[in-house]
């Protein structure tokens, strides 16, 4: 820090926030103070981000107590132009005076080969941070992620919830300033029913320690976290198990309070008759309860909660929150005996008054179109098709049922429990189950092959369906969930080994949709490329660990299986560690260009047959000698998709591949010579673009 500095406070006070929110709302308001104080050319150290249910704040360490001052240079007409030819100023060259306010003799000359000018240099001071810092907190306010602003009062004041109070500290004084129409001030305030309701605060670096040692709060969102997670697996293991929640529902609780208390309550063990997913959703959706099982996956009679205060009376909270769950329980068990006296194929009729998306029909539309294709699918693998069609059919009849229209989260899977009773094979059953499968990024994959093809053919459908109307995701926006659908494709096909003619499937997909239009076959490539790209994130961005280059000297070929895709990146990228791929790279992007020069680059450009006759250079011939006998050994290769064992056969030309480029001239003045030279070289390329198009790699350094 190159002046003076102290330590800055911010905090804002509201009512409870949203909590699926506040962790967002803490990120974001934290990057636009940074944003803001740079932007403010205020020097700034480190900053820390505080949240809770009624509070957004930010600690940042040495802020600068203002602004350096700055030489600022206003650039004026040309001397030419500034002054007469008599040497004295014209009018263009006092109006610029008087606009910089000095006379014309306090201004300075500059000059570069395209001339000189006037110029005015002048000291700009730097404003304080008392003076700029309110301005920086509303405009970090404003640009906060918030769908849904409200106003309160008379106010037209808008945000997310309504604002109570404002601290403002630079060290151990008041930044006086108006946000939100809340006066700044030193006085923060502690828990809503326990600790001291008012804190005056002398310094922000007291802040964090002060609230929780007087007010009861864990301002740090992330502090606050881990004493729940840790709260909850204590309770959880007193109570004989372990507690299930992920993160989100962590994260959802630790929003949810300021001083968080766990609290063990318990319901009738009778409950536990339902499906285990059932009162998993029950609890962790509808009361943010955390379910406890045992180590072998059973679950108990009890659950964890977490209070907002340390109580003075225990057992009445949780015995409020014991009779709170007993009717959501009660509900889900009405549910589940109600929805089993219609089986789901007596559901399937009534699919046919649902509309799934205007112009795509119904949902019984769209399960007639996701077994048509699922069938399709099964059929190209030699596997039985019956399965996995008469899983498609019932796939969707779990949506109309009591239980998933409380628990929108369970379809599917209720589907699979449903099918079970109603005597549906396991396989079926399985697949109904798996259908949704991976729900998330990094979730698990359907294990079953009727779940795996059901799974792909229902993605498949929703994918063209959307594209052929028009409604392909833009920038942030993808309201039908595309991206995670695409990936969805990618990541089963590949990882279940699905080897599927994906071109096939994707034409498939779009000519069985209810939509004609001329953009048809535009809309469908553009499927193919979206998911496409999808596949490219899997394969460079994600774990795969392979090379943008790599990815593309394999596009070139769009093979028509992504499990042969993947066959072919994995024999590239193990032909790059071949001490050969650094010349012969080089020699496919070269041979790559003189074909191209040549208009023979294309497969139907059809280069002539290799003349033998016409081989002068001993270069030449034998090159042509060990085309022809690779070619015998990496065609059967090729066709049984050893393409790393094709390649490493391939890699054997570097030497006479490097012989012939720098012992043979191609572009030989003999037309006849030239044009049998070509060939040869098509020759060359024709054989390694069995595996992929090596000319696309940056080769590795040797």
């Amino acid at each position: 820090m190159s002046g003076p500095s102290a330590d800055l406070l911010i905090e804002l006070g509201t009512e409870e926030l949203p909590p699926k929110a506040l962790r967002a709302l803490r990120d974001a308001f934290s990057v636009a103070m940074v944003d803001g104080l740079q932007n403010a050319r205020l020097e700034a150290g480190p900053i820390h981000a505080y949240a809770s249910p009624r509070r957004l704040a930010v600690v940042v360490s040495d802020v600068a107590l203002a602004q350096a001052d700055r030489i600022v240079t206003q650039k004026g007409p040309p001397t030419s132009i500034a002054f007469a030819a008599d040497g004295e100023p014209s009018k263009a060259g006092l109006a610029f005076a008087r606009k910089c306010g000095v006379g014309i003799e306090s201004l300075s000359r500059e000059s570069n080969d395209a001339g000189e000018w006037l110029v005015c240099r002048s000291t700009e001071l730097g404003r304080t941070a008392m003076q700029l810092i309110p301005e920086v907190v509303s405009t970090a306010l404003d640009a906060l992620p918030v769908p849904r602003r409200m106003r309160w009062g008379d106010s037209e004041v808008e945000f997310v919830r309504p604002v109570h109070w404002l601290v403002m500290l630079h060290g151990n004084e008041v930044i006086p300033g108006t946000v939100l129409h809340i006066e700044s001030g030193r006085t923060t305030r502690g828990h809503r029913f326990q600790g001291a309701a008012r804190i005056e605060l002398q310094s922000p670096a007291d802040y964090a320690t002060r609230l929780e040692s007087e007010g009861c709060v864990v301002a740090d969102f992330d502090k606050r976290r881990e004493v729940v997670v840790a709260a909850v697996a204590r309770a959880a293991a007193d109570a004989g198990g372990m507690a299930i929640g992920g993160d989100a529902l962590y994260d959802e609780v630790t929003a949810l309070t300021e001083w968080p208390v766990p609290v063990t309550g318990s319901f009738d063990s009778a409950y536990l008759e339902l499906p285990k997913e059932v009162i998993i959703e029950t609890l962790t959706s509808h009361q943010r309860y955390f379910p406890i099982e045992t180590s072998g996956g059973k679950l108990l009679p009890a659950f964890v909660t977490l209070a907002n205060l340390d109580s003075l009376e225990p057992d009445r909270v949780r015995d409020g929150n014991e009779r709170v769950i007993r009717p959501r329980l009660a509900d889900a068990a009405f549910f589940w005996d109600t929805d089993q006296k219609t089986t789901l194929a007596q559901r399937a009729e009534a699919l046919k008054s649902v509309v799934y998306q205007k112009g795509l029909g119904t949902l019984h539309d769209k399960s007639m179109r996701v077994a048509a294709l699922a069938t399709m699918l099964a059929e190209q693998t030699g596997a039985d098709a019956s399965l996995v069609t008469r899983a498609a059919v019932l796939a969707k009849c779990d949506l109309l049922t009591g239980m998933v229209g409380e628990f929108p989260e369970l379809q599917g899977v209720m589907g699979r429990y449903y099918a079970a009773a109603d005597g549906e094979p396991e396989a079926v059953s399985v697949a109904i189950g798996e259908q949704y499968l991976p729900r998330f990024a990094g979730d698990v994959l359907p294990v079953s092959f009727p779940g795996q093809v059901l799974a792909v053919a229902d993605r498949l459908d929703t994918l063209a369906g959307v594209f052929l109307l028009g409604k392909k995701p833009t920038g942030n926006r993808d309201p039908f969930g595309l991206r995670r659908a695409a990936l969805g494709v990618v990541r089963i096909l590949i990882e279940k080994n699905l080897d599927i003619d994906f071109l096939e499937a994707v034409k498939a997909a779009a000519v069985q949709q209810p939509i004609t239009n001329e953009d048809r076959n535009a809309n469908r490539e553009a499927m193919y490329d979206y998911i496409i790209e999808r596949m490219r994130g899997y394969f460079v961005d994600g774990a795969a660990g392979f090379s943008a280059d790599m990815f593309a000297a394999v596009l070139s070929l769009r093979p028509a299986s992504l499990v042969d895709f993947h066959a072919r990146l994995v024999a590239v990228a193990d032909f790059l560690t071949l001490d050969a791929a650094v010349s012969l790279a080089a020699a496919n992007k070269r041979t790559a260009n003189i074909l191209r020069k040549a208009n023979l680059d294309e497969p139907e450009s059809g280069a002539t047959e290799v003349d033998t006759a016409l081989l002068q250079d001993d270069a030449e011939r034998v090159l042509f000698h060990a085309l022809q006998a690779a070619e015998k050994d990496v065609t059967p290769l090729i066709r049984n998709r050893s393409y790393a064992e094709a390649l490493r056969r391939l890699a054997e030309l570097k030497v006479p591949v490097d012989a012939f480029f720098d012992d043979v001239m191609v572009m030989a003045d003999d037309a006849s010579l030239k044009q049998n030279r070509l060939a040869l070289l098509a020759e060359l390329r024709g054989l390694f673009m069995g595996v992929a198009d090596l000319s696309r790699l940056t080769a590795p350094q040797a």
